[in-house]
């Protein structure tokens, strides 16, 4: 029996005739690149999966205090005692709000820590957007030096609350979302790819895009799966240094 290949494109390469076939649509290529960066993850399968949408937004200060105060709670649960242990009791006691408070805003716990991973990927992007724009006049090889520094400095945010949504994202049905943040990534990497052709070699820039995208994400994501809050300065400098030498050997 023929066993079917690990990669998620294999029409990706055509073996026979020894050459780069047509790309895959750009949304596959995301979405395998999102299911790659989370598959480290050894999660369960639920089987039914609980409500992970808030019941209102918060629009006054006082109920805003209120949400951000159990979102916090939750991500200190999480990195302290685990899922298993993040109740939406223990949530609420450790917010310093009643239950029923908890419930005005927040079906369940998974859907607090939904609201805990938009917060975190947020603040991982808002990092990633400004970089992408600081770069956007830099020749390739500065820049890509600079989103290899960024990329691992905003995944050493809170790395141990990293950890912990990496394994929780599939979990609550997050994966949609972080897709989103992907393409816009795809979306913007591209586009400074586009701007580079003439210190380019001929590629693909699809296919170069999601090179350097995943590249650059695999080794910031590894880094935080392998305790960085360990790593000494001078070994995240290599990371950075041997990475961006990988990337750029490729697009050159």
């Amino acid at each position: 029996m023929q066993r079917s290949s690990p990669h998620p494109h294999p029409a990706l390469f055509d073996t026979a005739n020894k050459r780069l076939a047509d790309p895959p649509p750009r949304a596959d290529i995301m979405r395998a690149f999102t299911r790659f960066s989370y598959s480290h993850s050894d999660h369960k399968t639920v089987a039914r999966k609980p409500p992970t949408t808030p019941r209102k937004n918060a629009s006054q200060e006082r109920s805003r205090a209120t949400v951000d105060a159990l979102v916090e709670a939750t991500a200190r649960i999480l990195v302290k005692e685990g899922f298993e242990k993040a109740s939406t009791n223990r949530i609420a006691e450790i917010a310093g709000v009643s239950v029923g408070s908890l419930y005005q805003y927040f079906p369940s716990k998974e859907a607090l820590v939904a609201a805990v991973i938009d917060r975190h990927n947020e603040e991982i992007m808002a990092i990633v957007r400004t970089a992408l724009t600081e770069v956007a006049d830099l020749p390739i090889e500065k820049a890509v030096r600079k989103l290899v520094t960024v990329a691992i400095e905003a995944h050493r945010i809170n790395p141990k609350l990293h950890r912990v949504l990496a394994e929780q994202i599939p979990r609550t049905g997050q994966l949609k979302d972080v897709e989103a943040f992907n393409r816009e990534v795809h979306a913007l990497v591209r586009a400074y790819l586009e701007s580079r052709r003439k210190e380019m070699r001929k590629v693909d820039l699809d296919v170069a895009t999601f090179i350097c995208v995943s590249t650059i994400e695999a080794v910031a994501h590894n880094t935080v799966l392998n305790g960085a809050e360990m790593l000494s300065e001078k070994m995240v400098r290599t990371l950075v240094e041997e990475t961006t030498r990988l990337v750029v050997g490729y697009l050159r």
